[in-house]
């Protein structure tokens, strides 16, 4: 990994910052359109150029979710059961604070409510890796806030089929819909509607440069959760931190593609060149070690900073998807954070087991959204709906200041719906 000495946090982040690719765009329209206009026979085009699938049904059968079960052991489902109860256990907590409220001021009544959309698409990924996890993660949260309609998408191999445990997962999690397609053709399906697939409300998940593209292109007219782009951990440590535990986390997180965003933040230039040895003496021994090296290598940094408050500087302009403060004091740290979209705190917090069994959500901001946003929650399938009453009374009391505004603004009908009703 690069090793820099920052001197100016403001050109240090402007130099490191990953680009974001923009030459799929074109492609990723061309796809959206031709679902919009043929759809499904649009998708199974796609599928088969994508991923050499030739597929009939795209939505999964009973019978073969029924198999999918008879493929995946109890230790497994066991595992995908622990996941699901801890984010279960969280995502309750959180909805428990959502109360409905009553305000009475001066005779107008107004009631806010949090009512849960009406459906909702969630992308799981597939391609390099298989991501059963990322199914608890969109669906869990989706389920605890009453969401009726739960749609789940995910790419399909050669064989027209997907991973077991992704499709177990999603129906121990309670998805009402299963479909084998991926890609952008996923995106425009949960949009636009086909035939085989009725539209959604809201689309969530996270996916490749096609499906974040796509996903911002629908955003026009169909919610969405967030741009996530490619995994990002950030690390600050200061000299007390075992260099391996930083190494084994840094792998941990680029194994999943070519281009995370994977880099240390320290003061100790000897633990930077510790960090920097056990990666290299890993590399050559672990599994995925190519997407590993070529991740850590063009877009990995360690950066050793001046003092602990450019540290924390640095981190916050950074935002990243992941933080671990891995110091002496890590909550000192954490308490300056502001930007990340989830905070480790400690040694022995690894980002890696929030992926999983924490009980946190690891579908996270990145592209430097943690600084306006959090993580996947039930938060994110919940709106205020708000009704309102008054009577004449009010509105004579108020009328006035109603002609002020409406003068202001040059909208005197506004003002004259009022003085309609109290002459």
């Amino acid at each position: 990994m690069k090793i820099i000495q920052v001197t100016n946090v403001e050109k240090f982040v402007a130099q490191v910052l990953p680009k974001q690719p923009q030459k799929n765009k074109s492609i990723v329209e061309s796809i959206l359109k031709n679902v919009q206009k043929n759809g499904d026979s649009a998708i199974r085009k796609y599928e088969k150029k994508f991923s050499s699938a030739k597929i009939t049904s795209l939505r999964l059968s009973q019978n073969e979710i029924n198999d999918a079960f008879s493929k995946v052991s109890k230790n497994k489902i066991d595992a995908i059961q622990l996941s699901k109860s801890r984010l279960e256990k969280t995502e309750s907590a959180v909805k428990s604070i959502l109360k409905n409220k009553i305000i009475n001021t001066d005779g107008i009544k107004i009631s806010k409510k949090f009512v849960p959309i009406q459906s909702v698409g969630c992308y799981i990924p597939g391609g390099l890796a298989r991501y059963p996890s990322s199914v608890i993660m969109s669906v869990i949260p989706a389920k605890i806030a009453g969401v009726k309609r739960i749609v789940v998408v995910s790419p399909p191999n050669f064989n027209g089929k997907i991973d077991p445990l992704t499709i177990v997962a999603a129906d121990l999690c309670g998805a009402n819909e299963i479909y084998r397609v991926g890609g952008a053709q996923a995106i425009a399906a949960l949009s636009f509607g086909t035939k085989s697939i009725s539209k959604v409300d809201k689309i969530v998940g996270p996916g490749g440069a096609f499906v974040t593209i796509a996903k911002s292109m629908v955003s026009e007219r169909t919610a969405i959760d967030m741009l996530a782009g490619p995994t990002e951990l950030g690390i600050i440590a200061d000299a007390t931190v075992n260099p391996r535990y930083i190494a084994l986390d840094l792998i941990s997180q680029s194994e999943h593609s070519n281009d995370t965003f994977c880099y240390l933040i320290t003061t100790s230039e000897k633990l930077a060149k510790s960090v920097d040895k056990i990666i290299t003496e890993l590399s050559n021994k672990i599994k995925r070690n190519n997407f590993v090296k070529t991740s850590l290598k063009e877009n990995g940094f360690i950066a050793i900073c001046k003092n602990n408050s450019d540290m924390i500087k640095l981190a916050n302009e950074l935002a990243p998807e992941h933080l671990q403060i891995m110091t002496k004091n890590p909550n000192i740290f954490a308490s300056k954070i502001t930007s990340s979209g989830l905070v480790l705190l400690g040694n022995d917090t690894p980002s890696s087991a929030s992926d999983y069994l924490l009980g946190s959500n690891h579908i996270l901001p990145t592209n430097g959204f943690g600084k306006i946003r959090g993580s996947l929650s039930v938060l994110d399938f919940i709106k205020i709906d708000t009704q309102i009453s008054t009577s004449k009374s009010v509105l004579s009391k108020i009328s006035k200041y109603m002609e002020i505004f409406t003068e202001a603004e040059g909208l005197p009908n506004h003002y004259e719906a009022v003085r309609g009703r109290i002459q």
